[in-house]
């Protein structure tokens, strides 16, 4: 990677991050840490991927190792299933720490990117009309929706995907699909110049019919048209060939440790 392709990289990385402490800052039973180039990110939910002690270095070196334990013994001190994420293979002093306090399964994920003048928005007219922007007072509707699209219990996530993150500034999370019975989520967040999408789920019953592309053309698209150039997303090895084929690019893998099941 040249050093171009290095700053881009850092931006889109550090838009990521920049949305997740605003989305854990605004949670009222979460927080976001910053030190020193680590950030822990806790919550009241039941999965290891929401409760994350993550470093903002690319291919972070022992430097970086002091900050991450940090940031780990917050997270883990929460007492909930928690995870150690990474720009980059760690490999090494990184990865002998995450064994150490017990993450010994990893996994990949990938960082894609995509710019406003690549993107192809094209969705199915029905799919697209289906998709609206979701209020505070139906979070626990976006909660159980979200909870179905990834095949997971509802109570797991907490309070995460609830009231405080439906009224977050700049952010507009979406349902889609039959109004007392939707189908889909998705969860903008506007950034200075990139925007950021989480949440992208759709429920089995109603996957493989283009409710996806729709729900991410739509949070695109709005993104864009709120001055962003960039949208990034972590995939799915499932949703990989969607957003490639909407103009996603990888741009980084990352890796995260969890501990064995």
């Amino acid at each position: 990677m040249n050093r171009a392709q290095q700053a881009s990289a850092d931006r889109v990385a550090g838009a990521w991050s920049d949305a997740m402490v605003r989305i854990y800052g605004e949670n009222s039973n979460g927080r976001a840490v910053c030190d020193d180039g680590a950030l822990a990110l806790v919550s009241d939910a039941g999965f290891a991927s929401l409760n994350t002690a993550f470093v903002a270095t690319a291919n972070p070196g022992p430097e970086s190792l002091e900050p991450l334990r940090r940031a780990a013994d917050d997270v883990r001190g929460a007492g909930r299933p928690w995870s150690i994420v990474v720009r980059g293979a760690a490999t090494g002093p990184v990865a002998d720490l995450a064994a150490r306090l017990g993450l010994t399964q990893r996994g990949d994920l990938p960082l894609m990117a995509c710019a406003a003048t690549d993107a192809v928005l094209r969705a199915g007219r029905e799919h697209s009309a289906s998709v609206r922007a979701a209020d505070a007072a139906e979070h626990d509707v976006y909660t159980r929706t979200v909870a179905a699209g990834f095949e997971a219990p509802a109570e797991l996530f907490g309070t995460l995907m609830g009231a405080d993150l439906l009224a977050m500034p700049k952010a507009t999370a979406y349902l889609a699909g039959p109004p007392d019975r939707p189908t889909g989520t998705g969860l903008l967040v506007r950034g200075s110049g990139v925007c950021v999408l989480f949440n992208i789920a759709v429920v089995p019953g109603a996957r493989g019919h283009g409710l996806g592309r729709a729900l991410t053309a739509r949070a695109m698209s709005d993104g864009f048209a709120g001055g962003a150039d960039t949208a990034v997303l972590i995939s799915s090895p499932a949703g990989r060939a969607l957003y490639e084929s909407m103009g996603f690019r990888l741009v980084e893998t990352w890796t995260a440790f969890t501990a064995a099941p």
